[in-house]
């Protein structure tokens, strides 16, 4: 099997791991659904929440390196008019420190492109990572319609109300009955400060025709994993 390479915050990367020290590090609480993580023949880094299901948590040598992380922040000095040159400066030494000054705007450049690139893989893990709690709710809901043929509400015996769901960036889930007349589920976000996410709903609604649930949400599909995506 690949060996894995998990991001640890501040551009850090940590790897190779094997599989099981992976799943050891999140059984620890070291690393969360939302770290994003990667490994050979993956064109992206992705959060650990897409791999839940495949690692159970709801390599070799000479593998290739992962890409780089993109820089989560980008700390540039506002640039200096190049000193006249002293009397006395070699000629290299002038063109070093032109060379200096015009290498800064192209790296301005580089960390504006990153910046939002980074923050919007952070804001779809955090997605991914809320959506990958629900899976015990589904389990709840489908056998609920198996045993009674009707949909639960959260007044329902073993559901809770709405908000004593709430847990990491999950503020309430609300169980109940869609217009569509299929049972299913209303998760809100909780990221305070995130205008884009917080208080956001995903909606899943469960066919028991062929017990597969499906996904919709007001989120933009950007922020939202495919089988979200309207």
């Amino acid at each position: 099997m690949s060996d894995w390479y998990y991001s640890a915050g501040n551009d850090q990367r940590q790897g190779p791991l094997a599989t099981d020290a992976l799943i050891a590090l999140f059984r620890q609480g070291r690393i969360g659904l939302d770290t994003l993580v990667w490994r050979d023949g993956q064109a992206q880094w992705q959060p650990l929440a897409d791999f839940a299901q495949d690692l159970g948590l709801a390599g070799p040598t000479g593998s290739p390196l992962p890409p780089p992380l993109p820089s989560a922040t980008a700390n540039l000095s506002r640039a200096a008019p190049a000193p006249a040159p002293r009397r006395g400066l070699s000629g290299c030494m002038i063109a070093l420190i032109v060379a200096g000054v015009l290498a800064i705007p192209m790296v301005a450049i580089l960390a504006a492109i990153a910046l939002p690139a980074y923050q919007e893989y952070v804001m779809r893990a955090k997605v991914a990572g809320a959506l990958a709690t629900t899976a015990p709710y589904k389990n709840a809901v489908s056998s609920h319609w198996a045993r009674e043929g009707s949909c639960p509400d959260n007044d329902t015996p073993d559901f809770m109300p709405s908000g004593r769901y709430a847990a990491g960036d999950v503020a309430s889930v609300t169980f109940g009955e869609f217009e569509s007349g299929q049972c299913g589920m209303e998760m809100r976000l909780a990221l305070p400060g995130n205008d884009t996410l917080d208080g956001k709903a995903v909606w899943l609604e469960y066919d028991p025709s062929d017990e597969s649930w499906q996904c919709s949400s007001e989120i933009e599909d950007r922020y939202l994993p495919a089988s979200c995506r309207g």
